[in-house]
């Protein structure tokens, strides 16, 4: 990072929503690295084992635990917060979730982020917001060619649509009162990969349990491709992105994907192998019968990323796959997670 971007995050006060979640949480560590003031809105952090709990203790986080859909509680935290920078995370983020309560999807993810900007409307003090959407907000026609921002939204699945539909909303919220608000922008990211994910269905944290549990991982389809990137290459995206929008940088897409170097895109099955490569030892696995209906292939066009921001992943899929190996391994040791995770965001920082 430059030495103008570490100036331009220290001593702003930044909002995180979901900061109790994996990638809320990493990017919370980050930016209190940074020396900004961080305040979060989210719900109670999963039962241990959890990013949260492993990443602390924090310091000076200013944290609020309420549900988003709370419609009065965001607009009277929010109107005594005065955050500068919002990063917009929280979401019901598992597609298998999804299928099991597709109104707790649509709600938590379409209301929940009209709440959000609606309050945000009438906020002077807030300088940029990012809303964190997914890569999997495409119409997927399944012919495995990487998508571009300028593509169609779309999807099946009640997650897949709950974020398209976020897509749409925020475009909307730009046309309709883009003189209210802050530089409004959304950000698709790929598969995420770290340490400390521990959410049901997966594919990491399910190949960890297995380990744990001395069972067969259980594959829904090993022949998936996804686009995996680490946590730290999306979150430095993050917050390039948002502090470009915040610097009201000319011709700055409002969407942007952010996605693995071309080639990255592996199937399922080679990232457990890959997991089991880095651990030295063979990963035991089986195919699920009959899993509920995912896409066969999915990979991101990260160009406009590099051109418009200069982001580019420091990592290829198997040094992903290898650090958050390292992560895990770490913490079956009882080492001190908050340190380890320090370390590896300073090192993230410095390149």
């Amino acid at each position: 990072m430059l030495p103008a971007q570490r100036v331009f995050w220290r001593g702003r006060h930044v909002l995180v929503t979901g900061h109790t979640g994996f990638k809320g949480s990493w990017l919370s560590l980050m930016l209190e690295r940074l020396g900004t003031r961080v305040s979060g809105i989210a719900l109670e952090p999963q039962p241990d084992p959890s990013t949260f709990a492993l990443l602390g203790p924090w310091s000076g986080l200013d944290q609020h635990i309420f549900d988003i859909r709370d419609a009065q509680r965001l607009r009277e935290t929010l109107g005594t917060m005065k955050p500068q920078i919002v990063f917009h995370l929280a979401a019901q983020a598992l597609v298998q979730r999804s299928y099991q309560d597709p109104q707790e999807t649509f709600s938590t993810n379409i209301q929940g982020t009209i709440n959000l900007l609606q309050v945000l409307r009438g906020l002077p003090t807030v300088e940029a917001i990012v809303v964190v959407t997914s890569d999997k907000v495409y119409r997927n026609d399944g012919s495995g060619r990487s998508f571009r921002e300028q593509d169609p939204l779309g999807g099946s699945d009640p997650y897949s649509v709950s974020k398209a539909a976020c897509e749409l909303i925020v475009d909307s919220f730009n046309h309709s009162f883009g003189s209210e608000l802050a530089p409004l922008a959304t950000a698709r990211a790929g598969n995420v990969l770290g340490g400390g994910d521990y959410a049901p269905e997966r594919i990491i944290p399910d190949i960890v349990r297995s380990l744990k549990q001395g069972t067969p991982l259980v594959l829904r389809y090993p022949e998936a491709t996804r686009p995996w990137q680490h946590i730290l290459d999306v979150s430095s995206g993050y917050l390039l992105y948002a502090q470009a929008l915040a610097e009201h940088r000319s011709n700055l897409p409002r969407a942007l994907n952010f996605g693995p170097p071309p080639g990255n895109s592996l199937a399922v099955r080679a990232v457990v192998e890959g997991f089991g490569c880095a651990l030295g030892q063979a990963i035991e696995w089986t195919q699920m019968k009959d899993p509920l209906p995912e896409q066969p292939s999915l990979t991101l066009d990260a160009t406009l990323a590099r051109q418009a921001l200069g982001w580019q992943p420091r990592r290829n899929a198997q040094q992903a796959i290898a650090e958050t190996v390292k992560w895990y391994s770490l913490e079956r040791t009882g080492a001190a997670m908050r340190l380890a995770s320090l370390t590896a965001i300073d090192e993230e920082l410095a390149a």
